[in-house]
């Protein structure tokens, strides 16, 4: 059975990367060496990976991933720590314009 993984780089200006695939050590090494000028990582070199997490299946490996990108750094970083319980306060929606903060 083939293994899925997302996983979390952090770059050296401090931003993170969030990506799929299905051997971690070749993607790891691809992004450290820079193959693609145009991708997100290639100045943000050195990198540091700093989360992964296994799936056996390749659907809920990209959906998990597509989820974790549209996160905000604070929740990327409570899954980086295995911050679990921090994940559902971090999720909701602090602006005033937010149904749950309507002053009636």
């Amino acid at each position: 059975m083939k293994t899925y993984y997302v996983y979390i780089l952090k770059c050296s200006d401090k931003s993170y990367y969030t990506g799929f695939t299905n051997n971690i050590d070749r993607r790891f090494a691809e992004h450290e060496q820079g193959i693609n000028p145009e991708s997100y990582t290639f100045k943000r070199r050195p990198l540091e990976l700093v989360f992964w997490q296994e799936f056996a299946s390749v659907n809920d490996a990209i959906a998990f991933e597509k989820q974790v990108k549209k996160w905000s750094r604070k929740k990327k970083e409570a899954l980086i720590n295995s911050e679990w319980e921090k994940l559902p306060a971090l999720a909701k929606c602090l602006n005033e314009t937010s149904h749950e903060n309507f002053k009636k």
